[in-house]
């Protein structure tokens, strides 16, 4: 609980202090584009909220040097690899021109030091075939690199409501944290409750009012720590099922999956290109109805009020990997459960065929009679 507490007032602080000083960095931090096809906010808002996440797990690395200095060298080496993908995202969002792949090519560099630095060697996934061919180094350390990568980019891709990435990550960082601490593995334990305790620091300030956002900054180095800590959990623990991780980040991962076949073989573009037909996106506009009117309260509230669907959408899939973490059949039916619901509600939505009772529409207050005086 103490890591919990000094990562959350940390995050707290320099959040806060990010919000109060907005008018002195908001030439370069703040989202100005308001029109673009993923913008749901209406006034220019800091998108440098990732600063305030990874000062606190630095100050986890100081608490743990008195507290615990055998985890220290672990924890600062992870810190260390993470900066390539934190930094590649914070500087898309200081000058909004580096490439997705250039920031993609950074998570990657960000994989392969995990790999060397840290021992996080994805050997297996507990498919027949795959684990043979990742038994050869070559053939492992790229897709280490590939999946760290990816999970940091899905984390980005799901960042598009206030609350949204955040609560998702903690929730997942939490599902890490219960196994770790049933496994006795303080070093995962320590770095899983840190983000849990900074993540909520930053929501403070995120969630509901959406006074500042991850960015992408913050959304690569969240999807790093969770795409390191997969692979350090299985390469660390060989009772875990691949599967338990897979499970754990089902949603980010499958919104990611589904997306690059969405646009690279139905509509023929290019997978980095953004739209707006994203699942969260398709859940504001299909059941948060509001009527007219495009008032800067009106669209905050609007936005806010898509998030805790798809809490609800990763819960199932978050609760059953943290019961049957080891029991890998039923993890795999809970995959492949999940994957058919996602697809289905999709396709309910993009045919304006959900139930009533699951959309929100405002009420329409009744006009007051004109009194003759």
């Amino acid at each position: 609980m103490v890591y919990v507490l000094v990562a959350f007032l940390i995050s707290l602080v320099v959040t806060l202090l990010l919000v109060r000083y907005n008018t002195l960095h908001a030439k370069y931090t703040g989202d100005h584009d308001l029109t673009g096809v993923q913008k749901y906010h209406i006034l220019p808002v800091p998108r440098v909220g990732g600063i305030s996440i990874i000062v606190a797990m630095f100050g986890i690395c100081i608490l743990v040097a008195f507290r615990e200095p055998q985890l220290q060298r672990e924890l600062l080496t992870l810190m260390a690899v993470s900066l390539p993908a934190f930094l590649g995202g914070l500087a898309e969002d200081l000058t909004k021109k580096v490439r997705v792949l250039v920031r993609l090519g950074l998570a990657m560099i960000s994989g392969a030091a995990a790999y060397y630095f840290l021992g996080a060697e994805l050997t297996r996934l507990d498919i027949i075939g795959v684990d043979w061919l990742l038994q050869f180094a070559a053939i492992s350390f790229i897709l280490t690199a590939v999946a760290i990568a990816g999970a940091a980019n899905a984390i980005n891709i799901i960042d598009g409501y206030n609350g949204l990435a955040a609560v998702i990550s903690a929730m997942i960082f939490a599902g890490f944290a219960y196994v770790s601490y049933y496994l006795g593995d303080r070093f995962l334990l320590v770095t899983a409750v840190g983000m849990i305790g900074a993540l909520a620091g930053f929501l403070v300030w995120n969630y509901p009012r959406g006074l500042i956002f991850l960015g992408d900054g913050g959304a690569y180095f969240v999807g790093f720590m969770i795409g390191t800590l997969s692979v350090l959990m299985l390469a660390r623990h060989p009772e875990v099922s691949a599967w338990f991780p897979l499970l754990l980040c089902i949603y980010p991962v499958f919104e990611t999956l589904f997306s690059i076949y969405r646009k690279k073989f139905l509509r023929g573009q290019s997978p980095g290109m953004p739209d707006g037909v994203h699942l969260h996106m398709l859940i504001y506009k299909r059941l948060i109805r509001w009527a007219g009117g495009q008032e800067a309260h009106r669209q905050t509230r609007r936005n806010a009020m898509t998030s805790p669907y798809l809490w609800l959408l990763s819960s199932f899939a978050v609760i059953p990997a943290v019961l049957f973490w080891q029991h890998e059949y039923v993890l795999i039916v809970f995959v492949f459960l999940f994957s058919a619901t996602y697809v289905i509600l999709y396709r309910k939505l993009v045919r304006f065929d959900m139930p009533r009772w699951l959309v929100i529409r405002q009420r329409k207050r009744p006009r007051r009679k004109k009194t003759k005086r």
